[in-house]
């Protein structure tokens, strides 16, 4: 698998992921409707079954995952919650896909 389309479904699998998380925490603390949990347990089982269309060991798999999490989660708090993103999380943001390159770059199929 190449890098773009690793990277590609890494952000696929960080939106189930968040998405999986997001809802019970607006039922939870925005007082939303428990009925977000069907769509939320459904989000994250997507998550786990992305995960596992990667072509390498899963240890390997999730730390590369790390790093596209972590700049999936900032856009997230840009473009969801409405938070502006800082230098440092820019920065931040570019280490962990400096990691995701190296890691993915060294996967031997």
């Amino acid at each position: 698998m190449d890098i773009a389309r690793g990277l590609g479904l890494f952000v696929l699998t960080a939106l189930a992921e968040i998405v999986g998380c997001y809802l019970p925490w607006l039922w939870l603390r925005q007082g939303a409707t428990a009925w977000l949990l069907l769509p939320a347990a459904a989000s994250l089982a997507l998550f786990v079954w992305l995960l596992t269309l990667h072509p390498a060991a899963s240890g390997r798999v999730y730390a590369a995952y790390g790093g596209v999490y972590v700049a999936t989660a900032l856009v997230w708090l840009r473009v969801v919650d409405g938070v502006r993103l800082s230098l440092t999380d820019w920065v931040g943001a570019g280490v962990a896909l400096l990691g995701f390159t190296i890691i993915v770059a060294g996967w031997r199929g």
